[in-house]
């Protein structure tokens, strides 16, 4: 009954994702409309009368409004919403307003309309290096210097870091994640399987293929479901040794044999084998929740998806465990990056005050570890590990203990020094690899070109 239960959950929240998306797109297209800022009519009375009331001879100032655009859903985007109403609720001095978007990439295009038209929100979850260096992103320093209570030395700093370009802060780390493995504990413990020992791919595809099940050559139950997308694929290239770029950062090398192998292997799983599958396309996260469904709805042992899935996932049925490595190589290496926000440089002095305000808010001690606990991503300050709360939670919930842990030997993020080009060949050859059965080999030759020419540019 406990199973059908959270199957029945999965599908509410997927109708309740897709049927209020059309009132966000709505709400979001409005608020561009209307300018960003606080109301003239926002106290009660004239100014004459609010300042009687107050017992001064000038009217009260009216709190600063500020939107801030994020691409959240499902438990993240509701954890974000009461963020929101804890710091509204907790000051008087600004109003955020979130604007939901669909995931990372709409936020992202939509800014990029924003700041054409010079109509930015104040605050947006998003980061790009590129823009920041063109000047699209204001730099935090000078808000930071004259901030006596921001404690630099307690964020983990390769997530502080993360934020930097040519030296300047220019984003502020909002939580941490990477990628670990869920997986069904019912269906490791029915094919004997002891989750302790798939700490390499080769035993954890030997495991998914003695517990995929195919009935008239079609797969009817999956040993494992990567996410769609070149991430996964990158993680397992890291843990075999492979880079995207050589040392002196002038070459691709993105068709090494660390990648060729790799990428093969998953190609093979997914179209030879059928022993893995993939949900891939749809509108924003869909293919994401599909993939989380499937688990949930037994119809495959286990997935590789975000630290950030712990919040909406039932650990009565589901456990979770690390990234694996490679047989003679070691642990896996995959990638831990830092979720960020900046503040859009064509944002008014007074609503990047507001903006700062607010971001500084989100990674208060506390508040990172109620973040982390709710979600499952990573807290951005050291102290949080300090938390009572969070400590108590950990020992109960051990899982939230498995992206920490993970951390600690993580490879960080790719820096691409082409504005994001390099990155969009992985994709596509990603879809290449993982929807088009084309041979590994063939499909990162392909990126290589396409990406060294982008690099060449730049160099």
């Amino acid at each position: 009954m406990k199973l059908s239960q959270a199957s029945m959950k999965w599908r509410n929240k997927l109708k309740l994702r897709w049927r209020g998306g059309m009132s966000l797109v709505l709400a979001a297209s409005f608020a561009l409309i209307t300018a960003c800022g606080s109301s003239a009519d926002s106290g009660s009375g004239t100014g004459s009368d609010a300042a009687a009331a107050n017992g001064s001879g000038s009217a009260p100032s009216s709190p600063v409004e500020i939107e801030f655009w994020y691409g959240l859903g499902g438990n993240l985007g509701d954890n974000m919403k009461k963020t929101i109403d804890s710091f509204n609720a907790s000051q008087s001095e600004v109003v955020v307003k979130g604007i939901v978007q669909a995931d990372y990439t709409e936020t992202e295009q939509k800014l990029q309309a924003a700041i054409a038209s010079k109509k930015v929100p104040a605050a947006v979850l998003s980061s790009n290096i590129d823009w920041a260096r063109k000047g699209y992103y204001a730099p935090l320093d000078e808000l930071i210097a004259g901030d006596q209570d921001f404690n630099q030395a307690d964020y983990v700093q390769t997530f502080l870091e993360q934020g930097k370009v040519d030296g300047k802060q220019y984003f502020l780390p909002m939580y941490g994640t990477t990628q670990i493995m869920y997986y069904r504990m019912d269906a490791l413990k029915e094919n004997n399987i002891d989750p302790a020992t798939l700490t390499t791919w080769e035993a954890l595809a030997e495991a998914a293929a003695k517990m995929s099940k195919q009935e008239n050559g079609k797969t009817t139950f999956y040993g494992w479901e990567p996410m769609w997308g070149s991430d996964n694929m990158i993680d397992a290239v890291l843990g075999k040794g492979g880079n995207i770029l050589s040392d002196d950062g002038k070459t691709v090398t993105i068709d090494s044999p660390e990648w060729v192998e790799t990428w093969e292997l998953f190609r093979k799983w997914i179209n030879e084998d059928k022993t893995m599958g993939i949900h891939f396309g749809g509108q924003g996260w869909e293919y994401w929740y599909k993939t989380i469904d499937d688990v949930m709805k037994n119809k495959a042992a286990g997935y590789t998806g975000s630290s950030g899935d712990q919040g909406d996932l039932d650990f009565s049925i589901v456990a979770a465990m690390q990234q694996p490595g490679w047989e003679g190589v070691g642990e896996g290496k995959p990638v831990a990056s830092a979720i960020m926000a900046g503040i859009p440089a064509e944002a008014s002095p007074e609503q990047q005050q507001a903006a700062y305000k607010w971001l500084t808010y989100f990674s208060e001690t506390a508040n990172t570890a109620a973040w982390s606990m709710n979600t499952g991503y990573i807290a951005v300050r050291q102290s949080a590990q300090e938390d009572s709360a969070f400590k108590t939670f950990s020992e109960e919930n051990p899982q939230i203990t498995v992206p920490l842990q993970q951390a600690s030997h993580a490879s960080a993020p790719f820096q691409d020094p082409t504005g994001g080009k390099i990155n969009d060949a992985l994709k596509d050859a990603a879809d290449q690899v993982q929807i088009n059965n084309i041979p590994a080999a063939q499909a990162l030759k392909e990126a290589k070109e396409k990406a060294q020419k982008e690099l060449d540019r730049v160099k």
